[in-house]
């Protein structure tokens, strides 16, 4: 059985290349092309197919919206039956369908032609690649190479259309949708990848679009972990060491803020107290927070990710950083056992 497994894979795997080499050499003007429809979208991506095409086609969505690209997808029957109202005139429609010719796909097309709506087909049909889009324009639509190709009804109406023929599916029967729905796949995050990469996508908008689950753990922000608030011990640099212990050991962050006003001046920690009693005894309760603070101590801004603070702690060995905006006012603290539930610790 395992053999049977290994040639499935080997099949999706040059179906895969097949389709690399496609995209590099004879799609690579429909592609960019398409590229650019969806970046001037002014709408929303609105991805649609049926049975193992639209679940291909839900992915796609998926990945184009946790990219930066508003999507959505329409189950093409449920469109037919009143869910045609979703599309607007500034919309992109991405219609995939290995024959490009399935029923449900094409009783569409009326109503994205009417509401001059660019299309975007991907199918499995062995079209000629060279039969370049019609152009970036529904108006443009009608003006068609003259030399001869062999495409899908579906091809033959999209302003952009992209195949992804396979040798073969994976299936022994050769009937099961296996390395066509593998290649329609990695077409459509080709496409979203491009997209990202072409509007300037950043780590920083990924960490805004995952806010739950273990990406948006790992990439979350200081400010969404750091105490703040009532939370934060502080104190004055005038404040005598018995009340900057107590003020301590009441927050229970093992450290506190040194402030003039807002501005923090400083830093007290549990290790700096030890310190001190190890040199000057007694007389250490006789001292003020502004003679035994760290002054210029390590800080960090709100907006940056966590895992920039837990770095930093790192490469300093410390437990705590002062959250601080540009002007140095104090905004929080944040503590290593903050970061443990992101599952970086």
């Amino acid at each position: 059985m395992h053999r049977i497994g290994e040639n499935v894979i080997r099949i999706e795997a040059q179906a895969l290349k097949d389709l690399a080499d496609r995209v590099a050499g004879p799609m690579a003007v429909p592609f960019n092309q398409a590229v650019e429809l969806l970046y001037c979208c002014a709408g929303r991506v609105v991805v649609t197919g049926m049975g193992k095409s639209g679940l291909i086609a839900r992915k796609i969505a998926a990945t184009l919206s946790s990219t930066g690209t508003p999507s959505l997808f329409m189950h093409p029957v449920e469109a037919l039956h009143g869910d045609l109202g979703m599309l607007v005139q500034g919309d992109i429609v991405i219609a995939l369908s290995a024959s490009g010719e399935t029923e449900e796909i094409l009783q569409l097309l009326a109503t994205i032609k009417r509401l001059r709506i660019p299309l975007i087909a991907i199918t499995c049909d062995d079209h000629c690649d060279d039969h370049v889009a019609r152009a970036s324009s529904p108006a443009k639509s009608e003006s068609v190479s003259s030399r001869p190709v062999k495409s899908s009804t579906l091809a033959e109406a999209a302003n952009v259309a992209l195949s992804c023929p396979v040798a073969q599916e994976a299936c022994s029967l050769g009937l099961a949708p296996t390395a066509s729905t593998t290649a329609m796949l990695a077409l459509g995050d080709a496409l979203a990848v491009a997209l990202a990469e072409k509007k300037g996508f950043q780590e920083e908008d990924f960490a805004s679009l995952h806010p739950g689950g273990k990406l948006g753990k790992r990439l979350a922000r200081v400010e969404s972990l750091m105490h703040s608030g009532d939370a934060v011990p502080r104190v004055t640099p005038k404040t005598n060491m018995p009340d900057v212990i107590y003020e301590m050991s009441r927050k229970k962050l093992g450290i506190t803020a040194v402030v003039e006003g807002e501005k923090l001046v400083g830093l007290i920690s549990d290790g700096d107290l030890r310190r001190l009693l190890e040199r000057r005894g007694k007389e250490a309760l006789d001292m003020t927070a502004g003679e035994c603070m760290t002054r210029e101590p390590k800080t960090i801004s709100a907006q940056e990710f966590a895992a920039t603070a837990l770095a930093i702690m790192e490469e300093k060995k410390i437990t705590s950083l002062a959250v601080v905006d540009s002007d140095l006012k104090l905004q929080g603290i944040i503590h290593l056992h903050d970061l443990w539930g992101t599952e970086m610790v």
